[in-house]
């Protein structure tokens, strides 16, 4: 077994060297295989992502201890966490069956609930010695419009990591969940600002379709978390469907390999941007 840091210590880590952490959302074994062929042949960390849908169609049980032995067989340092959750009750099952990090998403509600929500969650976490990630701001998710604004206030940042004690912060400053019907735009500005009045862990949701010059500014100012999901399911399925039009073999077991590997290609070029950032930072603070 591999021995690990805390996530909370691996957020630091990361913080202190300008540095960021790809989480990746599985929704099966073949996704979960191209992942983490991914990082083991990069050498890199990475967050294992589960959301309440693909709990639901797995099963807890199951994607947890399928997640625990990949990571293993792998060798790769690695993070379970339960992504967008708004049932306390979820969130307790999940740190029961041994979630590293769990979200508390009540980035909905008014300010003043998503913090009590949000403080509830990290005093239960606690027990646990997890991690917990909280979102304040509009972050659009699918299906809701992309074009409303909501961009978290750096003053209400710092407020609510004092008032909560959350660990990690997803913030609003121009992604979005799905696809882009547009190039995206982030505040730059607006997201160093937030790092420099905040010392929690600042997470970057709607990580597919970001050029990689904007992810890699966006890790120099403060992000130190992309999460990457849209991208995964939709290279997965792409290929498989390629595979399928052309290809009469009812043998799972030649079918998914193609769309595999194309999962593993995408996280390897995600890791890749993460890692080129590092070296980035390292060799511009040369000339501090």
């Amino acid at each position: 077994m591999l021995n690990k840091k805390t996530l909370q210590q691996k957020h630091k880590e990361m913080l202190a060297h300008g540095s960021a952490l790809l989480a990746t959302n599985f929704y099966n074994y073949e996704t979960l295989r191209g992942i983490l062929e991914a990082a083991s042949q990069m050498k890199q960390p990475i967050i294992l992502q589960l959301t309440k849908s693909s709990v639901d169609y797995m099963g807890l049980q199951i994607a947890v201890k399928m997640a625990r032995a990949a990571l293993e067989e792998y060798a790769v340092e690695g993070w379970l966490h339960l992504d967008h959750s708004d049932s306390y009750e979820l969130i307790v099952q999940c740190l029961d069956a041994g979630f590293d990090s769990v979200m508390i998403d009540a980035s909905e509600k008014p300010i003043s609930d998503n913090i009590s929500i949000t403080r509830k969650v990290v005093e239960l976490a606690k027990q646990y010695n997890a991690n917990v990630e909280a979102e304040l701001g509009y972050v659009a998710k699918l299906g809701q419009p992309s074009d409303k604004t909501g961009f978290t206030e750096p003053e209400e940042a710092s407020l609510f990591v004092n008032e909560t004690g959350v660990d990690a912060l997803a913030v609003a400053i121009g992604s979005a969940h799905g696809f882009y019907t547009r190039a995206p735009e982030l505040d730059l500005e607006r997201l160093s600002k937030i790092h420099a009045c905040t010392s929690a862990a600042l997470v970057l949701h709607g990580g597919s379709g970001i050029p990689a010059d904007m992810l890699k500014e966006a890790i120099k100012r403060g992000i130190c978390k992309i999460n990457l999901a849209t991208e995964i399911k939709n290279t997965f399925m792409c290929e498989l469907k390629n595979s399928l039009a052309n290809n009469q073999d009812i043998d799972l077991r030649k079918v998914f390999p193609p769309a595999i590997h194309a999962v593993t290609k995408l996280v390897k070029e995600k890791l890749e941007i993460v890692k080129n950032a590092v070296l980035l930072t390292d060799s511009m603070d040369d000339y501090d």
